[in-house]
């Protein structure tokens, strides 16, 4: 997934971005439009309504996108999905169960 700025002028929505997201599996793109302003609640609903509604949660993903939308991005978006996430340190065997 990769965000792309760009300038759109006429559209009825005014979108100044869109996000581009390569399906390997169907050997397809899909560039999802959307505002540079936008919120990761916004993107994770974007992602879940375009992509996860429509085919099925990856088993992958490739992502390069700022590091500080990252982790609020896929905190809400495993809140959708219904799935725990777990953080821990590296090699913190405590935390993993494993000392």
């Amino acid at each position: 997934m990769e965000r792309v700025t760009i300038i759109v002028t006429g559209e009825k929505e005014n979108y100044n971005s869109f996000l581009v997201i390569m399906d390997r599996l169907r050997i397809s793109v899909r560039c999802l439009p959307r505002h540079k302003e936008d919120a990761a609640m916004d993107t994770e609903f974007l992602f879940w309504k375009k992509m996860i509604y429509t085919c099925g949660v990856p088993q992958i993903i490739i992502r390069n996108m700022d590091p500080k939308f990252t982790p609020e991005f896929w905190t809400k978006l495993y809140d959708m999905l219904g799935t725990k996430l777990a953080f821990s340190a590296a090699y913190y065997t405590q935390k993993n169960r494993l000392a």
